[in-house]
């Protein structure tokens, strides 16, 4: 018809888990491009093309949201197969320990934790301790029990500060020394540190 405007009929909206998960990684997107300060739920409501009101029903706050959406971001480490060794299965550790550090949450965590304030800080370190600190412990407590039982490792290796070494030099060396943790380095840090500290 003549005069007649057509457009395509819009697409179908996202709702549920399909939305929810748009809104997370345009949260991420955000806190990669213009970082926390910078960040705004309207920005976000942009980059996952929606409204505001669909990310205020779901979060009171920005904080609320970035929280969520660097929980959800980051990989987790998975389960180690038992390799017989445990330099082996200590190097496979250190190697998705370091992915889930250098994912785009990962990175994104530590630049929110760089940029916010103290208390809004504090929540954050809790997502680095759920998704990063605490399942990398767990795991290496477990390789550790695994190699007690096989005999490689010796049977008092069980104290609290053998879990926390790993984690913390991976941190330390690339948030406090800005270092790159390559794969000379992780063999390094299991055959100079751990292994000897293991060793029966």
């Amino acid at each position: 018809m003549m005069g007649s405007r057509w457009s395509p009929a819009p697409p179908g909206r996202r709702r549920g888990p399909e939305l929810e998960r748009a809104i997370l990684d345009a949260a991420l997107e955000q806190l990669s491009t213009v970082g926390w300060n910078a960040l705004t739920m309207e920005g976000v409501a942009t980059g996952a093309q929606t409204g505001k009101a669909a990310l205020y029903r779901r979060w009171p706050s920005k904080a609320d949201l970035v929280a969520d959406a660097l929980r959800s971001g980051l990989p987790e480490i998975g389960e180690i197969p038992d390799s017989g060794s445990i330099r082996e299965d200590l190097l496979l550790l250190c190697g998705r320990t370091r992915g889930v550090m250098y994912s785009r949450a990962g990175q994104a965590l530590w630049s929110v934790l760089h940029e916010c304030d103290h208390m809004t800080g504090e929540r954050f370190r809790g997502v680095i301790w759920s998704g990063l600190q605490e399942p990398a412990q767990r795991l290496i407590r477990e390789l550790v029990l695994r190699g007690i039982e096989r005999g490689d490792v010796r049977p008092d290796a069980t104290g609290p500060f053998v879990v926390d070494v790993i984690p913390a030099m991976l941190m330390y060396r690339a948030k406090v020394c800005g270092s790159e943790w390559g794969d000379a380095d992780i063999a390094e840090l299991i055959d100079e540190v751990m292994v000897p500290l293991l060793r029966v």
